[in-house]
């Protein structure tokens, strides 16, 4: 078996395992196992009661790692995500105790609650996988993935993270609503009860790892890496867009096509892998202009218009 068709049958095991609580979106957990392949974190926008934190439960059970809720709210102190020292008495030594952030998975939830302070302790963590408390450097376990959820209605007591932190999420991804069969199933499934239970763990860590170092071998063409740039660069001299997508844009839609190939068991990529990532990686890393704001022109719309605008090259397979 290759090493990418070995991907797609772990990735579609996960899936399938996590589909026993989350009905109807198995599009967004696809993309949601392509930032983790990549090693990125995730953001979660959705209206309260869409499965957001469930999600994140089902996928450290399947996954079989480590997982920590923090439950972001206005008086939560850095110390409180990355720890303290603190003094034994019993040793007459200062002890750093790390705090929830020394896990796999940290659910970072209503993140949009926590002061800009607090907010900024997770950054280190999330670029560097480590923290730093009074002076030394701990490094955090590998994997490990902030999925942080935000509700995009509500403002009041909410401080909106800063495009540095936003930038450092890998994509931003929403649940949405269920239609009616999906909504009937998913009260069959779970209106009772959430059965966390009958979940099994499908891999371990080091697997992660290992469909890490798989991606990376899947090939990418001039002409593909040509498209990548062309369309995020387009972002920053749109009209519509007072702030257009960093390099980091740039880097996330190469790793996550890559993913996205092997999770379907390709060893190479194609136009369609990018175009379904163009949106969820760039969505939170552009800001609309003032004029657009006044003629209510969405982000979203945007985008679109930038992807359908730009020329696509033509499909090919890796070379041999």
């Amino acid at each position: 078996m290759s090493e990418t068709n070995s991907v797609q049958e772990t990735v579609n095991r996960l899936i399938d395992e996590v589909e026993k609580i989350i009905i109807g979106k198995r599009e967004q957990l696809r993309l949601v196992f392509a930032a983790l392949i990549c090693n990125g974190h995730v953001l979660l926008e959705d209206l309260p009661g869409s499965g957001k934190t469930t999600l994140v439960k089902a996928l450290s059970i399947a996954l079989g790692c480590t997982q920590t809720r923090i439950q972001f709210t206005p008086d939560l102190l850095p110390s409180d995500v990355v720890g303290t020292t603190v003094f034994n008495q019993k040793t007459t030594e200062f002890q750093t105790i790390l705090g929830p952030v020394n896990t796999n998975l940290l659910l970072a939830d209503e993140i949009n609650r926590a002061i800009p302070r607090t907010q900024a302790a997770l950054l280190e963590a999330m670029e560097e996988r480590q923290v730093t408390i009074d002076g030394k450097t701990f490094a955090l376990p590998d994997p490990f993935f902030v999925m942080a959820t935000q509700n995009p209605i509500e403002k009041d007591s909410t401080f909106p993270l800063p495009a540095a932190q936003l930038d450092r999420f890998f994509l931003k991804i929403s649940l949405g609503y269920l239609d009616k069969d999906q909504e009937i199933s998913m009260l069959s499934r779970v209106g009772d009860d959430i059965p966390f239970g009958e979940l099994k763990a499908i891999s371990r860590p080091e697997d992660l790892i290992r469909m890490r170092e798989s991606a990376k071998t899947v090939f990418v063409s001039e002409d593909i890496k040509d498209y990548i740039v062309r369309i995020v660069q387009k972002t920053r001299s749109h009209g519509n867009l007072r702030l257009g997508a960093s390099p980091r844009a740039s880097r996330c839609l190469y790793q996550g096509s890559k993913a996205l190939a092997a999770i379907e068991g390709r060893d190479y990529v194609i136009p369609e892998d990018v175009q379904q990532l163009f949106i969820p990686v760039l969505s939170h890393r552009v800001e609309l202009s003032a004029q657009a704001s006044y003629r209510n022109i969405g982000v979203l719309s945007t985008l679109e218009e930038i992807i359908k605008s730009e020329p696509v090259p033509p499909q090919k397979e890796k070379m041999l």
